[in-house]
């Protein structure tokens, strides 16, 4: 088993070395980065994503720390400078938050809201001279993506994707499998995402003004990447089929949807992704035995599995997905390391689901795409 140094943090690799399972220079490069800057986080939207993933997560990273919020409701400010130690000078609202600009205490701002108010707080950061972490989907359009990517180069700030799995060892493992042709070339890939949606009918991501799209743009993109990464590549084509069985609920949004997804080198992808079952499975089958994520894309702790019979595992306590992520955005801006869910990648996700969604809109047409080498990091 290869253990990926990135996905384990001061305290962990120092254990490991201890047990002769990891070099000493690994605990030289972590003391070395200890004595730089911790970067600071504000976090745009303060629901459940922040409150139970985000803020829990940024308690155990290296390299950055919860510095301020940004919040349009007045009684949650008190709480997170209370149980976060944060300055009132870091707290925002929706109506001041340009002067975050001013703020030197801010090196990054992790936009958590709406889908449709991505573009807007992500360009507004980047003009504010931040860093920018942008939640998944990047955009409700390739439009959207482009003018994000653009406002940060034009700012000469970082991008990333809130895509947390392309931080998580489990990912990483399968990707090493696919690169290395442990089992020889794949042959097919198959990822499921999804969760069955039965509570709150007036929830933003069921509004099509606010989500731009229903399961395929929330938890399809998660399939969308597992494919992908369980391929090595980028798709060359798509086509697609959607399903409603509750109507009445999903009102303005995808309950499900299958896609077919074709690779360069003749492999066959499918995706299933729904807001009306509970999916959680990438499986890779190569051409002398097959690789199993079950789960993988939950919060964790992730499983795996292999022909061999062995299990994918790793000998730490499972830890926020999110720390590894941050930490890893945080590593690019201090010291130039890869930036593991670029912009570029985000807006390749969304030339996907669009021409998903033109699929659907005319009957499971094949639609050709030419997506080259975009987004795929090379580590």
């Amino acid at each position: 088993m290869k253990i990926n140094r990135r996905t384990f943090n001061t305290k962990l690799a120092a254990g490991l070395i201890g047990a002769g399972l990891l070099p000493s220079s690994v605990l030289a490069f972590d003391s070395i980065n200890r004595n730089q800057k911790k970067l600071g986080i504000a976090l745009v939207g303060l629901g459940n994503y922040s409150k139970y993933q985000l803020a829990p997560a940024l308690l155990n990273t290296e390299y950055c720390y919860l510095a301020g919020i940004v919040t349009g409701t007045p009684s949650k400010e008190q709480e997170w400078m209370g149980k976060y130690n944060i300055p009132k000078k870091n707290v925002y609202n929706y109506e001041n938050f340009d002067n975050i600009a001013n703020n030197k205490a801010i090196d990054i701002v992790y936009v958590v809201l709406p889908n449709s108010m991505h573009a807007d707080f992500c360009i507004r950061s980047a003009k504010a001279g931040k860093h920018v972490i942008c939640e998944k989907p990047m955009a409700v359009s390739v439009t959207e993506c482009d003018a994000i990517i653009d406002a940060c180069k034009k700012a000469d700030v970082k991008l990333s994707v809130g895509y947390r799995m392309q931080s998580d060892p489990y990912t990483n493992e399968i990707k090493s499998l696919v690169k290395e042709q442990t089992f020889g070339n794949v042959q097919y890939v198959s990822s499921d995402a999804g969760y069955y949606s039965g509570g709150n009918p007036d929830q933003w991501r069921l509004n099509k003004k606010l989500s731009g799209g229903g399961a395929l743009v929330n938890m399809g993109v998660y399939g969308i990447q597992s494919n992908i990464y369980g391929t090595g590549l980028n798709p060359i084509s798509v086509s697609a089929q959607e399903f409603s069985t509750r109507p009445e609920y999903f009102k303005e949004t995808d309950e499900t949807i299958t896609a077919q997804m074709q690779f360069p080198n003749g492999v066959v992808g499918n995706l299933f992704t729904s807001h009306n079952a509970n999916a959680n499975r990438l499986f890779v089958s190569f051409r002398r035995g097959w690789a199993e994520l079950y789960p993988s894309n939950s919060y964790g702790p992730l499983a795996g599995r292999t022909s061999e019979g062995k299990t994918i595992e790793f000998p730490y306590k499972p830890q926020y997905q999110q720390t590894f992520q941050m930490d890893d955005f945080a590593n690019h801006i201090l010291k130039g390391s890869t930036n593991f869910a670029p912009g570029d990648m985000g807006k390749r996700d969304m030339i996907i689901v669009e021409a998903i969604y033109k699929s659907i809109k005319e009957g499971g047409k094949t639609i050709p795409l030419d997506l080259g080498d975009m987004g795929i990091v090379k580590v």
